[in-house]
């Protein structure tokens, strides 16, 4: 019985680790909540294809953390980086979201409008907001429609970190289906400015 307990932790830490260096920043769960990623991670693989550069961008309608809407034709004639992220306050978006906070002025700069996508509520938002002190909406994604337009994949209900800038003419200009939350803010203003 104690060979087992020092097998089972040395693999929750294992398990922990391949969802942080996924990428995946949720809070880290019990092994066999872990283990079940592969096959939701499969099922993803069986979406359409990820937007590519060129693809009209989906027409859909963000409802922001503060009750607004924003329909994303009526910014036809900006461009638009959408971003999506996992979770409300834990360390790689918290990076990703101050990065873009503190890189505010150059991206105003470039005529950019940013608008953060995550699947928690309206409150969570609100609060990740004030905490940071963060000058862009966030949407609030619950039930995951606005990834499912992107062809964001969801894991465990969580969008995965995934960035669609949006040209002035409606259509995507870049996609970043890997991000890099530190290096964030820094390639998405080389984007905008190209």
């Amino acid at each position: 019985m104690t060979h087992t307990t020092h097998l089972a932790s040395p693999l929750a830490v294992a398990l922990a680790a391949l969802a942080l260096a996924a990428g995946c920043d949720e809070p880290s769960g019990a092994p066999g909540k872990a283990a079940e990623k592969p096959s939701q991670t499969t099922s993803a693989s069986a979406q359409p294809a990820a937007l590519k550069p060129g693809d009209a961008a989906p027409d859909v309608t963000f409802k922001l953390h503060d009750g607004r809407e924003v329909k994303l034709s009526s910014l036809q004639g900006k461009q638009v980086l959408v971003y999506f992220y996992p979770k409300d306050d834990t360390p790689g978006c918290t990076i990703q979201a101050k990065g873009l906070r503190d890189g505010w002025a150059d991206l105003q700069g470039a005529g950019l409008e940013v608008y953060g996508v995550s699947t928690q509520d309206a409150q969570s938002h609100q609060a990740f907001v004030e905490k940071y002190e963060l000058p862009f909406p966030l949407v609030v994604d619950e039930g995951g429609a606005v990834s499912t337009a992107f062809r964001v994949p969801l894991r465990n209900e969580l969008s995965a970190r995934q960035s669609f800038l949006i040209g002035k003419d409606g259509k995507i200009k870049q996609v970043w289906l890997e991000v890099d939350p530190k290096e964030h803010a820094a390639a998405i203003l080389a984007a905008a400015k190209s």
